[in-house]
């Protein structure tokens, strides 16, 4: 009896990690079954995080978009963001000869700056790359990127915007699929949590049937975003990037997507998914609330059958031998429902 739940949560787990869902611990597979409010990122989590610059817009006088392209791509280099490893990508693909820059400093949620050839570079959002107020230029980028439902990032050099990279992240194929079945599972309420643009975010919300959208937070507000969340129920925090760890370790449960996610995500996290694949959360919300349930039920019948027979033993009708191979008999059936947790109902290969 004292080993029936431990083998139905061990079972639970093994089960998940055979499809990629790396659970750290007994705790947190019982925390997981228990989420009722999910908490997700946008770049990497809703999206596919293969993002591509489809356009580079630069600011009239300034250096021509190769040139933009190439300081903003030196700098970039050294940044873990899965927007910089696409602006990165896309001077290769144009055969831009790429310097390594110095002086580096990142701020997430805002961006990066570093010198590059000995010019102070500046790559991230408009209030970042710039000093000073928002002028008319990079007002009318803005426009330009709410009506295309663009991502957006600012290149500044030596303190001046002068040019701005358009980016599409394409919604993640079964993200509107998975987060219709976790509401089925028990999940009550859905929220975005993106450091992006409310007009980005918006019409990602849309399409997956997102309850609330919480855009253009900082690390530090992800958090107290989680935090604020966590008085209204048990909490299932879901990102992939370092900007989402610390959210991810102060809810109730951490799901990192460390497939191309960050190290940082994926050790403040209490669940790894090692594939990239959203559907594997719905999967191992089913397991684990199955199993807890499972578990409880071979405890609760294993201590009500001996309780019964013991009463039976009392009273004199069960002779000490069949007493003993009773109780066997029960261990033995508690034991056997507790491996249910390794059948049941397949989930999407």
């Amino acid at each position: 009896l004292i080993l029936a739940a431990p083998v139905a949560i061990v079972s639970g787990i093994s089960r998940l990690a055979r499809r990629g869902v790396i659970i750290k611990g007994g705790d947190a597979f019982e925390r997981l079954a228990r989420g009722r409010i999910l908490l997700l990122d946008k770049t990497g989590t809703i999206t596919r995080g293969e993002p591509t610059v489809t356009d580079i817009v630069v600011r009239p006088g300034a250096p021509g978009d190769d040139q933009v392209l190439r300081l903003a791509a030196s700098l970039d280099q050294v940044s873990p963001h899965v927007l910089a490893s696409a602006i990165v990508r896309q001077a290769r693909q144009h055969g831009l000869a790429l310097t390594l820059p110095r002086a580096v400093r990142e701020v997430p949620g805002h961006g990066v700056r570093g010198e590059v050839d000995g010019r102070a570079v500046a790559v991230g959002r408009a209030d970042w790359v710039a000093a000073g107020p928002v002028d008319t230029w990079v007002r009318s980028v803005k426009r330009r990127a709410e009506l295309d439902g663009a991502i957006t990032v600012f290149v500044g050099v030596d303190g001046s915007a002068v040019g701005a990279m358009f980016l599409d992240d394409p919604v993640r194929h079964d993200a509107a699929r998975t987060i219709r079945g976790l509401r089925r599972s028990g999940i009550d309420r859905v929220i975005m949590v993106t450091g992006d643009r409310a007009e980005v975010a918006e019409s990602v919300a849309t399409f997956c049937d997102v309850d609330e959208v919480l855009a253009e937070r900082s690390p530090a507000e992800k958090l107290e975003a989680v935090r604020l969340e966590r008085r209204a129920g048990p909490t299932i925090m879901v990102g992939d990037g370092i900007n989402d760890a610390p959210a991810l370790a102060a809810a109730d449960v951490g799901v990192a997507i460390g497939a191309r996610g960050s190290t940082a995500s994926s050790e403040a996290a209490d669940v790894v998914l090692t594939v990239d694949r959203l559907d594997r959360l719905g999967d191992a919300l089913r397991i684990a609330q199955r199993t807890v349930l499972i578990a409880r039920q071979s405890v609760v019948i294993g201590m009500g059958l001996s309780v019964a027979a013991m009463g039976v033993a009392a009273v004199g009708w069960l002779p000490p031998m069949f007493g003993a191979l009773l109780q066997e008999a029960i261990d033995v059936a508690v034991m056997l429902n507790a491996l249910r947790v390794t059948t049941g109902r397949s989930e999407q290969p």
